[in-house]
């Protein structure tokens, strides 16, 4: 059986790690370089940085801080956040990245989902799916959580799987930051109806809520709050884990 991976997120905003609540109410969560070190000695599976504000605003990544994060670490590194053409994905690949996440631009063009997995293979694009319970069921949104794209997940769930795409980050937006735990709901519907890898993210509050989030199919947990903070730290999390019977690496 294939290890569960342990995986802290950055979410940037000008250059620095910010964490807020449901997408807003942003502090200030320290330098991203310096996180990045501490969590590749921590024995993080991998890293996963997201620029936030970068569709919403229309512009591209900030390389320069993606390469510096890239330079100082051994672990895997996704990138997300402003990801709009080819050549944006070429250049963050260059700067360091080993996969993409890719949200708002997928939505807005599917087929540049199709060209991204033809040129660079589906091992490195990863679909980011930000989901918000409305009516009774669970939705996409874009531009970091700002807009309604008016498509039920599992629909587009099945529509990027057959494009192509090799994972899938799923948070909920309405759990991010709270602490609560992920969404259950959200995260069980998702990896049943998944043929490949799912990563659950919003929520996290301690190492009880990565277990259950294992224990429904999950294949990698996303945190922030909890290990920007200090309230945990990855191998505590990890020997948690192990003492459950969840399979990681440490």
């Amino acid at each position: 059986m294939l290890a569960k991976r342990i995986i802290p997120c950055l979410d940037v905003k000008e250059g620095r790690v910010v964490k807020g609540i449901n997408f807003v109410d942003l502090k200030d969560a320290g330098d991203p370089v310096e996180q990045a070190i501490i969590y590749d000695s921590q024995l993080a599976d991998e890293l996963v940085f997201l620029d936030i504000t970068a569709s919403y605003e229309k512009r591209s990544i900030m390389i320069d801080v993606v390469a510096s994060c890239a330079q100082n670490i051994f672990m895997p590194l996704t990138v997300g956040g402003g990801i709009r053409n080819i050549d944006d994905i070429r250049n963050l690949l260059k700067a360091g990245a080993d996969k993409v996440s890719i949200n708002s631009a997928a939505v807005r063009n599917p087929d540049f989902l199709n060209e991204a997995v033809k040129i660079f293979g589906s091992q490195c694009i990863v679909i980011a799916v930000d989901a918000k319970k409305v009516n009774n069921d669970f939705f996409v949104f874009i531009d970091g959580g700002r807009k309604a794209a008016n498509i039920k997940v599992i629909d587009w769930l099945n529509e990027v799987q057959e494009r192509g795409a090799g994972e899938i980050l799923l948070t909920s937006m309405d759990k991010d930051g709270t602490k609560e735990g992920y969404d259950l709901e959200l995260t069980k519907l998702v990896c049943k109806n998944s043929s490949i890898p799912v990563i659950a993210s919003g929520g996290a509050g301690n190492v009880e809520h990565i277990k259950e989030v294992f224990e429904i199919g999950a294949d990698a947990a996303l945190a922030a709050s909890i290990f920007h903070f200090g309230e945990v730290s990855i191998i505590e999390t990890k020997k948690y884990l192990l003492q459950h019977n969840i399979n990681v690496r440490i």
